[in-house]
């Protein structure tokens, strides 16, 4: 049975939510401690099924892992890591996780192969991983194409070679940073992805014992070494989920302190929801999102690497855009299929047009494809009731926001996706006040 939620909309948004570390750094840090025999311990981790997808490939493998869920406290210990017996197991989990391209580099350093199930995630553009594989094969890794997935071997020590990024995809300089650590030599990486995420992860190696240097050109520089230790971190917070709650108290006309909300790693969202009109008060453990009357404002906002606007946060921010006054202009630059969910909005009663062409102050990587990347929103308008499939994580978290802007019962369909980085979001739900039942 597919699980739903009914939820009875037109209530704002009050009260306080806990955001804990971000799905988009907890697994590929929990992938890095197969770099050690020795016990990583990373702390900050939420109760989310990336966590639980990603322990079970680590159990598969060999190692132990527990997991205080309520400190949010994972002990990982490599002990003696093997490839799985079953890849048909393997290929179950990988069904909704792409971090299992990740395990390569690790496991090539450690059993001198590797192999990778064929990878599911989110629905929301092409995310090939043959620049991953790529990257594999340059430094020494030999790929068979079988069956369930792709054996890669590698018959000598990896060896550092320069890597250039087409684009600064976040999971290529993951795969680069993973694989490059234990190779023998020194990595030139080249417009390299610089996320707040990715800084973290690289925080994460240092503290094993990595040599690692960032330049403020994209370029990152890493120099291979023999061993490496176990780690002890404390995750950064999730800011897409951070910026999803401030979301929701904007749609609802709501008032929500975020507790765990970092500024820093905010910035652009911040400034983009002040320009909308939506007012923030940033704290010691915490931000404080909220609505505080009159008419929003209509913007031209346009997606991209960080340290622009995190394309993560487009898809919640769509949904108060359809309350602010006036013709908004979004341009997605990182996805190319991201607005699928707007079909759903407009059943709502959204205006939301999209577009092929490039309506952002610059065009992107897309404008010459056939993609519809770029939206235009007439607000405001009214939300009403509807029953809604989820499509995937971001675009089902911003549904559950229009859901709870519109007026009367809409039923939300699929939202078991929505765990995999949204945190006991039915508890927090019904901390704000909103009027949540779930089915199923």
């Amino acid at each position: 049975m597919v699980s739903k939620i009914r939820v009875l909309g037109g209530t704002p948004l009050r009260g306080e939510v806990t955001v804990r570390g971000a799905k988009n750094l907890v697994p590929k840090a929990m992938v890095a401690a197969l770099l050690s025999a020795e016990q990583s311990k990373l702390r900050n981790v939420p109760l989310i099924r990336d966590v639980d997808v990603v322990s079970d490939l680590l159990r598969m493998h060999g190692a132990t892992v527990d997991y205080d869920q309520e400190a949010g406290v994972l002990g990982i210990t490599p002990g003696s890591i093997n490839l799985p017996e079953d890849p048909v197991e393997m290929d179950k989990l990988a069904g909704s996780s792409r971090i299992p391209i990740l395990f390569a580099g690790p496991l090539l350093h450690n059993l001198g192969e590797a192999f990778i199930p064929d990878l599911g995630g989110c629905h929301i553009g092409s995310r090939p991983v043959n620049f991953h594989l790529r990257v594999l094969e340059d430094f020494g890794a030999r790929r068979i194409q079988e069956a369930a997935g792709m054996h890669l071997i590698a018959e000598k020590p990896l060896k550092a070679k320069p890597v250039h990024l087409p684009y600064p995809s976040v999971g290529a300089t993951e795969q680069t940073l993973l694989t490059a650590v234990m190779a023998q030599g020194i990595t030139e990486l080249t417009n390299a992805a610089v996320e707040p995420e990715i800084m973290d992860l690289i925080a994460i190696l240092q503290k094993m014992g990595a040599i690692i240097s960032v330049d403020t050109d994209r370029t990152i520089r890493i120099e291979g070494v023999d061993k490496l230790r176990g780690y002890s971190h404390t995750a950064l917070p999730d800011r897409i989920e951070a910026g999803s709650w401030a979301c929701a108290a904007l749609a609802t006309g709501g008032d929500v302190f975020v507790r765990g909300a970092e500024q820093q790693s905010m910035t652009s969202f911040l400034n983009v929801f002040r320009k909308v009109g939506g007012e923030f008060d940033v704290q010691d453990e915490g931000i404080r999102f909220w609505h505080p009357g009159g008419e929003l404002h209509s913007m031209a906002l346009q997606t991209d690497v960080h340290p622009g606007f995190m394309t993560d946060w487009q898809q919640p921010l769509v949904v108060a855009l359809t309350q602010a006054t006036g013709i908004s202009i979004v341009h997605e630059t990182v996805y190319e299929e991201r607005f699928g969910f707007t079909e759903a909005l407009n059943e709502m009663g959204a205006s939301i047009q999209t577009y092929r062409e490039c309506l952002g102050g610059l065009p992107c990587r897309f404008g010459q494809r056939n993609f519809y990347h770029s939206a235009v929103i007439q607000g405001p308008t009214k939300l009403r009731a509807a029953d809604i499939d989820v499509p995937d994580l971001r675009g089902g978290f911003s549904h559950l926001i229009a859901a709870l802007a519109a007026e009367g019962e809409s039923v939300v369909s699929g939202i078991d996706i929505i765990d995999r980085g949204y945190e006991h979001f039915m508890q927090k739900l019904r901390a704000l006040g909103a009027n949540v039942v779930k089915e199923g």
